[in-house]
C-alpha cells in the first residue's frame, strides 16, 4: 500500500474547499478548522480560534487537537 505525503508535515488529514474553508479528519469526524484564520503555513505551536465558531485549536506533537471553546470574536463589519 502507498503512503500519500501528509499536508504540511502534519499527521491530522486536511483539506481546503473552493469557499478557502478549511477543513480537518479530528477524533473521526469532520471539523471546521476555518478560513482565514487558520494558520497558513501550520506549524508546531500554533493556536487560533475560529471565528464561525469559537473552537480552539493548537498544534501539538503534528496533530491538530481541540483545546476549548470560547465565545466567537465580534465581527465589526
Amino acid at each position: 500500500m502507498r503512503r500519500m505525503p501528509l499536508a504540511f508535515n502534519l499527521k491530522t488529514k486536511l483539506w481546503q474547499t473552493g469557499a478557502l474553508e478549511w477543513w480537518g479528519f479530528i477524533d473521526n469526524e469532520d471539523v471546521y478548522l476555518g478560513s482565514r484564520e487558520f494558520p497558513n503555513p501550520p506549524e508546531e505551536g500554533d493556536e487560533w480560534i475560529v471565528r464561525a465558531t469559537g473552537d480552539v485549536f493548537r498544534i501539538v506533537e503534528g496533530e491538530i487537537v481541540k483545546v476549548g471553546h470560547q465565545e466567537p470574536p465580534e465581527q465589526l463589519w
